[in-house]
């Protein structure tokens, strides 16, 4: 460690390299950044190729899945987005005949959204490709490694849930 010379005329130690923090790239919250949009992009590439779909209506179409009719509402909530953005990416998946809107038996004010035939066609070319996409990300880990890391992942999901309703705390 070498010596600096303060204001008031003194030396202080300088850290060396070794005792520096390290830059944010090296953080394990970093990594799983770089490698969730590495994911992401890859995902949007071959949906559109695979589908002809954007990431906000592949995600439409993956939440509406094979599952009862959705309201705009919980659609919304389950993608993360807000309901303006979705209802504009609806109206192009409506005008290509991948949905179907009716209301709601229930309370006549809300619009219940449901895949048609080729929405569903869409939905599992969607599955497939995720599918094919996951075995190739995990196909060099052992079963006891591939399931060390997803109780890591689900361990620390957790972690970072409690972290951000923390955050929200301290507005």
């Amino acid at each position: 460690m070498s010596q600096t010379p303060s204001r008031g005329g003194s030396t202080s130690p300088e850290p060396d390299e070794s005792e520096l923090p390290a830059p944010i790239t090296v953080m394990l919250s970093s990594r799983l950044m770089v490698l969730a949009n590495l994911l992401k992009r890859g995902a949007i590439l071959r949906y559109k190729r695979l589908t002809g779909l954007s990431s906000v209506e592949f995600g439409l179409v993956a939440s509406l899945g094979r599952g009862p009719a959705m309201s705009v509402a919980r659609l919304a909530e389950a993608v993360g987005q807000d309901k303006g953005q979705i209802s504009r990416a609806l109206a192009g998946l409506m005008s290509r005949k991948l949905i179907a809107k009716a209301p709601n038996p229930k309370d006549s004010r809300e619009v219940l959204v449901s895949l048609t035939k080729a929405g569903l066609a869409a939905h599992d070319a969607i599955v497939a490709g995720a599918q094919e996409r996951n075995r190739r990300l995990l196909e060099h880990l052992s079963e006891d490694e591939l399931q060390t890391l997803l109780r890591q992942v689900d361990d620390l999901t957790a972690i970072a849930a409690e972290m951000l309703e923390a955050e929200k705390v301290q507005r």
